[in-house]
């Protein structure tokens, strides 16, 4: 259900020198109007497969070569997009579920290819951030002024990345400008929003220094049906970043946190609402240099905290993770090995219904990764290892094949296995087992990838996920191994570019089941799909960006009842005109055709 609501807010998103952006949101629809200086050059999720990336097997490759899908969302497209955090960004792309409950602040989950939130692995700079209190991860706190680009791969990682992993792992990556500059933005809105951002870099032959800090602040609007109370939140982002090389060794440090506060509705537990102040943060240190001409290592020291306060409630919920990450790379001409290990302190002290657990856990996490090119065919093989105080061991696998048919065209297929760790709740909080075991997936996937020329790229993917274990409450609410879930999809990108075109399309179709008793899982859509199309005339740009979600099965927290959520389509329109070198003037038109929508049964939506 969309809220009706018309105010208007200045809000900021830095470029390479500075941008403001003024935002009208009236009767479900949003105009945004911003005067950027620095205009990032156009980009997006359409990249032609040429971009460098990391997450998909811990090494650089392109997004073409990668025998993984993986999707990359890029600067350009999130300064287009002007979105309020990033879950405003992920929804718009097929095979991505966003379940939301309410405005800005308030809480969100995110389903890859049909698995359940707790299934995605979200990192910020590598470090992973996923709460050991109450599973998912509070990806609503990232503020998208403070990102230059985020990587997503679809599939088990767990080989590599450890628990979590099953439906694919988020890799957020923080700004890192090129060059020295900085950016200044302040502004006000009714709702009394009000929000300002700066940030300064430096870049240089001895290295790189950036700081910069991103508040916002708003009244917000009710956010559950039958709540008429204005829930409001409150953010101060915060990064920090430094690189420099010593002696052939490169050394950086980063520093992200985001903390406020939120107001939420709860009519069942408690009719006045919900108060919480939130931190979140990761703190990374690392090293890389080469031992040898063929060896390479890498070590990241890393502390993540994830830690809420309910205010009126009076409970809390506190994770905070210590880990080393250290990472190998042995070149042997056409085989490239990678082995390493993922090893985590965690702590967990919260209050779950008024049931107070404190949870120290150990988990070390090992594997070997081996590539090999033999001609037109590339092969991927990975073990990986994981013990754990909790549950004891658990072993997982990747078995991957690539045959370039021709310079164009890739063929890949892919084996592997993932799981999902109980987390301290699970375990101990309010209907709790400590006896619980890992929810353990195992994953094939069919998939091809064609270039069209020197302009257009086409791929797609067919695939199948049995999860084996996944955890609910039993007759007597209590958590148990209980459930099986079995997903089949397909999924198909179509990309274009030219010096005047951009275009970007994607389709998913899946099928999402619990087998148990044959429901469909809740809040994932069978069937997704988006277009963004840009069209540049001298120094313009016209954009058109289209995404249609269907109807999805939910719960209702107030009756206890199942529904069904309708489907929606949002038609989006934006326009951009470089005014000078490093000055652009940009509208944005949200939700054009004035559609009303939920993204979470009973919660209003702007």
């Amino acid at each position: 259900m969309s809220h009706r609501q018309s105010s208007i807010s200045l809000a900021s998103f830095p470029g390479e020198r500075c941008r403001a952006a003024l935002v009208l949101f009236g009767s479900c629809l949003s105009a945004t109007f911003a005067l950027v200086a620095g205009a990032a050059a156009a980009g997006g999720a359409g990249d032609l497969g040429q971009t460098v990336v990391v997450t998909a097997s811990r090494e650089t490759e392109t997004a073409f070569d990668a025998l993984v899908p993986v999707l990359i969302i890029d600067r350009a497209e999130l300064e287009r997009s002007l979105a309020v955090d990033i879950t405003d960004v992920l929804r718009l792309h097929a095979g991505i579920d966003i379940g939301r409950s309410g405005g800005p602040g308030q809480p969100a989950s995110i389903f890859i290819r049909g698995t359940n939130s707790s299934h995605a692995a979200v990192l910020v700079d590598g470090v992973r951030i996923n709460s050991g209190s109450f599973g998912g991860v509070a990806i609503q706190n990232i503020a998208p002024e403070l990102v230059d680009h985020i990587e997503i791969v679809k599939g088990p990682r767990s080989t590599l990345y450890g628990t979590d992993a099953i439906g694919g792992v988020v890799n957020i990556i923080t700004r890192n400008p090129q060059g020295s500059g900085f950016d200044a933005v302040a502004g006000y809105g009714r709702y009394d929003t009000r929000d300002g951002a700066v940030d300064g870099y430096y870049g240089g032959e001895r290295g790189s220094l950036m700081a910069a800090v991103n508040w916002a602040e708003s009244a917000g609007f009710p956010t559950q049906v039958g709540d008429s109370v204005d829930r409001g939140y409150r953010n101060v982002s915060t990064l920090l970043a430094a690189r420099t090389q010593l002696d052939g060794v490169s050394l950086g440090a980063r520093f992200w946190q985001a903390r406020g506060n939120t107001q939420y509705s709860d009519l069942f537990a408690t009719p006045i609402g919900q108060n919480e102040d939130f931190r979140d943060s990761a703190l990374a240190v690392d090293a890389a240099g080469q031992l040898t001409d063929r060896l390479r290592t890498r070590v990241l020291l890393s502390r993540a905290v994830d830690d809420l306060r309910f205010i009126t409630a009076q409970g809390y919920a506190l994770t905070s993770r210590d880990s080393l990450d250290w990472q190998n790379g042995l070149d042997l001409g056409a085989q490239q090995l990678t082995f390493g290990g993922l090893l985590s302190s965690e702590h967990t002290l919260a209050s779950d219904f008024g049931l107070p657990f404190d949870v120290k856990t150990r988990s070390d996490n090992w594997y070997v990764e081996d590539r090999v090119t033999l001609g037109r065919q590339r092969l991927l093989g990975a073990v990986g290892y994981t013990h754990n105080d909790g549950y004891g061991d658990h072993g997982t696998w990747n078995a991957e094949y690539g045959f370039a048919a021709s310079a164009s065209t890739l063929l890949t297929a892919g084996f592997g296995s993932a799981f999902h760790a109980p987390d301290a709740a699970d375990r101990f909080g309010f209907g709790g087992n400590p006896a619980l075991k890992p929810e353990s997936a195992r994953n094939l996937e069919l998939g091809v990838r064609q270039r069209l020329g020197s302009h257009q790229t086409l791929a797609l993917a067919a695939f199948e996920n049995r999860i084996d274990g996944l955890i609910n409450a039993d007759a007597n609410f209590m958590l148990q191994n209980i459930d099986r879930a079995r997903i089949r999809g397909v999924e198909a990108t179509w990309d274009y570019a030219d010096e005047d075109w951009r275009v970007h399309a994607e389709g998913s179709s899946q099928d999402p089941v619990n087998l148990r008793d044959g429901s469909r899982l809740v809040r994932r859509a069978r069937a997704s799909g988006a277009l963004s199309l840009a069209r540049r005339l001298g120094a313009q740009e016209f954009v058109l960006d289209a995404y249609a979600n269907g109807n999805r099965a939910d719960f209702d927290n107030l009756t206890f009842s199942d529904i069904v959520v309708g489907g929606y389509t949002l038609v989006n329109l934006a326009w951009r005109a470089t005014l000078r070198q490093g000055l652009a003037l940009q509208l944005r038109l949200d939700n054009a055709l004035d559609k009303r929508y939920e993204l979470a049964g009973g919660y209003y939506t702007a």
